[in-house]
């Protein structure tokens, strides 16, 4: 296995250290106050049929720093924006969408599900997704498939010569991580972790230093975690402590994300972007003034 320094057409596959808390530091969206970036989960899903353009442009009006949306290819290799391997939960019919050219895809509507007001809404493309994403705001782009889905990510990424903070790439599968940062080291790329029970040992897994480690075997640039209680601050602190971005999926009550903040966070994913973030403003602006009176603040009453 060659260097995590070695170099592909003369370029590092994996950043310094110094890099990466640099990098950590980008994600920043205001750092006196210390609101992380509000990711929109599936676009503002709470409000709108998750991973269609309706859901996005939910999302940006609500006032998101950037989408996350699940991405899969299709059998005439397309890449399409849908969560399951199958169509009957957001789409009614059932059929396979790695078995479905993107024509047969765009006959099922997407959006009746959630109420008659989104009927007519389609799964979108990669590119359509990508029209939608205003200047300065970033797509987390999850990716359902396996590794060769990159190479065709790649493809538009680099047509429409996106800036590299605009993207982040992340994934359950450390081989598609390993293989984003080998075609796209520019981009960041985060593994994503989701808790279970070892019941013989009696602990959550995976541990703190158990994740940091599966992330940099496959040089990843953070680790985004279930929100859960095991995600503690030593949880938290163990992950930086790697040179590691923390991101935290997915939040939708303001004392948690508040928590989180406090532990320093990049980014927050959350159904509901704009009463989060309006819920979290609240929250700070009105603790110095109960500080003021002698009264603690909403957050710490929990």
């Amino acid at each position: 296995m060659e260097s995590p320094r070695a170099a592909e057409g003369g370029r590092r596959l994996e950043i310094s250290p110094a890099e990466r808390r640099d990098r950590r530091l980008d994600f920043r969206v205001d750092t006196i106050g210390q609101i992380p970036l509000i990711v929109a989960h599936r676009g503002a899903s709470r409000d709108a049929p998750e991973n269609t353009r309706a859901s996005f442009r939910r999302a940006w009006e609500q006032g998101a720093d950037a989408i996350e949306g699940d991405f899969r290819l299709t059998r005439d290799r397309r890449v399409v924006c849908i969560h399951d391997d199958r169509t009957g939960r957001t789409c009614g019919a059932h059929r396979i969408v790695a078995d479905s050219t993107l024509a047969q895809l765009r006959e099922l509507d997407a959006g009746g599900w959630k109420g008659p007001r989104w009927s007519g809404e389609r799964i979108p493309t990669l590119d359509e997704v990508l029209d939608m994403l205003p200047p300065g705001k970033r797509l987390f782009l999850e990716i359902k498939s396996g590794p060769e889905l990159v190479p065709r990510i790649k493809k538009i990424i680099r047509a429409r010569q996106f800036a590299p903070e605009r993207i982040v790439v992340i994934s359950f599968d450390p081989g598609v991580v390993e293989t984003a940062k080998r075609e796209l080291p520019e981009i960041a790329a985060n593994l994503l972790i989701t808790f279970v029970l070892d019941s013989a040992a009696g602990r959550w897994t995976p541990s703190a230093g158990e994740a940091a480690a599966a992330a940099l075997r496959v040089r990843a640039d953070g680790v985004g975690f279930q929100n859960h209680a095991a995600a503690d601050g030593d949880f938290v602190r163990t992950i930086q402590n790697h040179g590691l971005a923390a991101h935290v999926w997915t939040v939708n009550d303001v004392a948690g994300a508040l928590r989180y903040a406090r532990l320093g966070v990049c980014s927050i994913t959350t159904d509901c972007p704009g009463p989060l973030r309006e819920g979290m403003i609240g929250s700070r602006n009105s603790a110095p003034r109960l500080a003021a009176e002698g009264k603690p603040s909403p957050d710490e009453e929990r």
